[in-house]
């Protein structure tokens, strides 16, 4: 077995294991034995939390854009670092605990192009550092001075891109100043976003090089146990509305039939509102036949406190991220009462 078998082999053993439907999507409700939890009223300590916490059993890195090229074509693109630990340590040796996947995606209105990467952490092949910033596994790497201005690369087989972001707002924080809960049993995160990065760049697609610009939407959240066993799937959403105004709004879903919901109101200027359990809201409008799946890709969402009620269509209805752990995620569309653009990820289907 070579090596990155053996690290497929962990990873989805420890991310999926033989009772991933019983435990949530991607095994996010197994134990959190031995590792730390998220406590409300953490203060959080910049920049160091920008880097990795190994003591959590599970974090991301997660970054995804709305583009646009010189014809007006719209076009979306993903970079996400994942970790997960088989033990709250680190050392660097083949047996540290921690374990690193990579996701890039480039989607177009006709094609959704996906790539994958794995390593073992301690090695140097991923990881990540606060001051100056830097998150890479193999030559996939997010990098800058500080998180407020960084370059983006990855590559595919049939896409490569490299983008430049620099943030025009503040960072936001979820839930109770960061601290985002995921059930009424409590499970939580610690969750904020950059959702403020102008991109310029270019992607490398099969018909050549694309110059692009738009907007990107950072989330970084880590957290032991931040689902309930019974909590199979989510839809999340962020929405940046023309008007300068961007909201963050997710369902947790139970196997029983019920809906977890949380969603952040941000101004312009990158204030923050926190909505609790049933104020947000999120219907399937549209459904269509996704690798061989019924997923939804139409969606009518509402915040009824600030008046938001607005239909979210796919750009690319067959956006499925076929990796170790696949799930839907791609740009959407927004008309109604707020129009704009965001991305959409939707897991369990």
């Amino acid at each position: 077995m070579n090596a990155k078998i053996l690290i497929f082999f962990v990873f989805a053993v420890i991310t999926l294991g033989n009772t991933a439907q019983a435990q949530g999507f991607a095994n996010l409700g197994r134990t959190a034995e031995g590792f730390s939890e998220p406590q409300r009223g953490y203060t959080f300590d910049f920049p160091k939390d920008h880097g990795a916490h190994p003591d959590f059993q599970i974090e991301w890195w997660y970054l995804t854009a709305n583009l646009k090229d010189d014809a007006g074509r719209d076009l979306g693109l993903q970079w996400t670092l994942f970790r997960s630990a088989l033990a709250p340590e680190s050392n660097p040796t083949w047996s540290s605990p921690q374990i690193w996947m990579g996701h890039a995606a480039v989607t177009t209105p006709d094609a959704h192009f996906v790539a994958e990467r794995l390593s073992r952490g301690g090695i140097g092949q991923a990881g990540v550092t606060a001051a100056p910033f830097d998150a890479w596994i193999d030559d996939w790497q997010m990098t800058g001075e500080t998180l407020d201005a960084v370059t983006l690369t990855a590559s595919g087989e049939d896409f490569a891109y490299e983008v430049s972001l620099t943030a025009q707002g503040p960072l936001v924080f979820h839930g109770e100043n960061g601290y985002s809960q995921k059930s009424d049993s409590g499970r939580a995160s610690y969750y904020y976003s950059q959702p403020f990065y102008k991109v310029s760049g270019t992607l490398i697609l099969p018909e050549g090089p694309v110059a692009v610009t738009g907007t990107a939407w950072l989330d970084r959240e880590w957290a032991s146990q931040p689902l309930a066993a019974t909590q199979v799937s989510w839809d999340w959403f962020s929405m940046v509305f023309d008007d300068g105004a961007r909201m963050m709004g997710f369902v947790l879903h139970d196997s029983d039939g019920g809906d977890y919901t949380q969603a952040t109101w941000i101004t312009p200027d990158g204030q923050t509102i926190a909505y609790p359990d049933g104020a947000f809201e999120a219907t399937a409008m549209q459904r269509s036949a996704v690798a061989g799946r019924d997923v939804p890709t139409g969606w009518r969402v509402k915040l009824p406190e600030q008046g938001v009620d607005v239909t979210v269509t796919a750009l690319n209805p067959q956006a499925w991220m076929d990796t170790s752990v696949p799930y839907w995620e791609g740009p959407v569309t927004i008309l109604g009462s707020h129009s704009g653009r965001g991305y959409l990820e939707m897991t369990g289907y």
